[in-house]
């Protein structure tokens, strides 16, 4: 994986805020909806991943139980595919960019085990005005040599309609993504 650059932005909370807050308050929800599948603190069968920020990466752990296995004793590949896809969408948000996955690439490199912390890391390659373009991978969280999968995902902005329906639900979330440098 490479990248360019690291940057920052928000991904939660009201614009006065913006500037106070920390990286991982920008990686993580922190307002009151928290239902996302991947991340969301509220949301009861949701993965729970919390993301931290470690040089030019965007990182999160996962510990699958058995109700995320296909096979038995393994990750199912969609659970696999979510976590890179999650954590390669929070590049963006470090940008203060709200953007949703365009394209998500993932190559299968071997079977990820139930019971075993998988680390998840992805890398900004590049950015321009519309799109962003990440590189991720998943590992045993204890031998980093062992890579599960691979994946490079292009972000694209969300539409403007949707952008509207969100924030007309949320309120919450009107400036979660407005780059507190601007």
């Amino acid at each position: 994986m490479e990248s360019d650059e690291a940057t920052s932005g928000a991904k939660n909370g009201r614009a006065d805020e913006d500037a106070s807050r920390s990286d991982a308050d920008r990686l993580n929800d922190r307002s009151d909806y928290q239902l996302c599948y991947a991340c969301g603190a509220r949301n009861p069968v949701g993965l729970g991943l919390v993301y931290r920020q470690e040089g030019d990466e965007i990182v999160t752990e996962f510990t699958a139980d058995a109700r995320y296995q296909g096979f038995p004793g393994v990750v199912h590949g969609g659970i696999l595919a979510t976590l890179l896809d999650e954590t390669l969408e929070r590049v963006s948000t470090l940008e203060g960019r709200w953007m949703m996955t365009g394209r998500l690439e993932v190559r299968y490199r071997r079977a990820a085990p139930i019971g075993r912390a998988l680390r998840i890391a992805a890398r900004r390659v590049s950015s321009r005005s519309r799109v962003v373009v990440v590189d991720g991978a998943i590992c045993l969280a204890d031998d980093p040599t062992t890579i599960i999968a691979e994946a490079q995902g292009t972000f694209l902005p969300l539409p403007q309609g949707v952008h509207d329906q969100v924030n007309s639900a949320y309120p919450v979330f009107m400036n979660a993504f407005a780059d507190p440098s601007t």
